[in-house]
Formats: structure tokens, C-alpha cells, sequence
């Protein structure tokens, strides 16, 4: 693919707001009681987020389990994300938007293939998060279903069809979580046309000691 491709940023200590540049990712840890503001920073960029237990990565989050145990598709404040154990890895505690999805995987290079009949496609979040990942030991194969922060899903109610819409996002919304246990993430600033309204932009994050 002819643009570069960000490497993973170097570690920031909290209280440091750091910028994953469009259609690139990032990894780094969170410790527990820790507090992760996610930021669109120009309105409608998604990013996906991955967690994983930080003293075991076979435990990650789960789509399945916690929509399940929300009994709804949409989370937003007061939510948890589950561990594929069943064990809140992050709850939500702000949300400015309240319009994420949790069932798409991340965009890849046979997402573009695919979907957009791209010849010489992108890595996508999925092979930006592989890459960012790699470090921590966390190979392609673990990659789960992301928690699409921003991302704007509907179902219709009758046939079940998903349909991806722009984002509800404006510039400066965000999304604060609290990490239940010592992670790992993995976070994207999105690489897929239509989830991002067809143009791609930063995302920003900040770790910060609140409790």
C-alpha cells in the first residue's frame, strides 16, 4: 500500500495525551484502577479496541459475553466489557456519543479485498493491531471481535441486515473506561472507508491514575 504505516508509539507515562495517526495502530499497557479516555479528536473516525489480560493473553475480550450479559447490542456508560472468563477486563464510566459497535471485526486486507475489490489493499485495523501487538506476544490468530469505539452499526429489525453508518461522533466526543484488572491494548485509529464517513483521521488517547 503506497501511504506508511505508523509503528507502534513508545510507551507514555500517564497524563500524556498521545495520537495514533489515521489508518495506523497502537498498543501499551493499562493498569488496574487505571482510567483510558479515547478521543475523536475531528468528528466520525472510529477506533477499535482490544484488551487482553495482561498476566495471561489467552483471557481477551469478549464481544459474545458482553453483550450477552448487557442484553443489548449498544454499551455505554455503566457497561462492562467481558473477558471471553467471563471477568470485566474494562467498564465504561463516560460517554459523550453512546453508539459503538461490538459485532464487525476489524477491517483487514481481505476486508478490502472483499468488500471494496481492492487489488493492493491496506492492513486494516486487523493487520495494524497484529503489528502493534506483535511485541507483546500477541499473535494474528488471538485477534478477536474489537470493541468499535465510535462506530456506527444499525440492524434492521425485521430482515437483521447490519448497515454501517457515519459515525455520531463530533470533534472532541470521547469515551472514558476503567481498566478492572492489569491489561494489555491494542487501539487503531480505523483504516475501513465507510465505517470512518470515507475519510480518515487521528485518534487520540490518554492514560490517566484516576480512581
Amino acid at each position: 500500500m503506497p501511504d506508511s504505516l505508523a509503528d507502534t508509539p513508545p510507551q507514555r507515562g500517564p497524563g500524556t495525551r498521545c495520537t495514533i495517526p489515521p489508518r495506523s495502530g497502537a498498543a501499551f499497557r493499562l493498569a488496574r484502577g487505571q482510567h483510558l479516555t479515547v478521543i475523536d479528536p475531528e468528528g466520525e473516525q472510529v477506533a477499535d479496541l482490544l484488551a487482553f489480560a495482561a498476566d495471561d493473553i489467552d483471557e481477551v475480550i469478549s464481544s459474545g459475553r458482553s453483550l450477552d450479559y448487557a442484553n443489548r447490542i449498544y454499551l455505554t456508560t455503566g457497561d462492562a466489557l467481558y473477558s471471553n472468563r467471563s471477568n470485566v477486563l474494562l467498564r465504561i464510566v463516560e460517554d459523550t456519543v453512546g453508539r459503538h459497535d461490538f459485532l464487525l471485526t476489524p477491517c483487514s486486507a481481505d476486508t478490502f479485498r472483499i468488500l471494496y475489490d481492492e487489488a493492493e489493499p491496506h492492513r486494516g485495523c486487523f493487520g495494524n493491531l497484529a503489528h502493534a501487538l506483535a511485541p507483546y506476544g500477541i499473535g494474528p490468530d488471538r485477534i478477536p471481535v474489537a470493541f468499535n469505539v465510535f462506530m456506527n452499526v444499525t440492524v434492521d429489525g425485521t430482515t437483521g441486515e447490519l448497515a454501517v453508518r457515519p459515525p455520531l461522533s463530533r470533534a472532541g466526543d470521547r469515551i472514558v473506561l476503567r481498566a478492572e484488572t492489569d491489561l494489555i491494548i491494542g487501539l487503531t485509529a480505523c483504516s475501513a472507508p465507510q465505517s470512518n464517513n470515507f475519510a480518515f483521521k487521528p485518534i487520540l488517547y490518554e492514560i490517566s491514575d484516576e480512581t
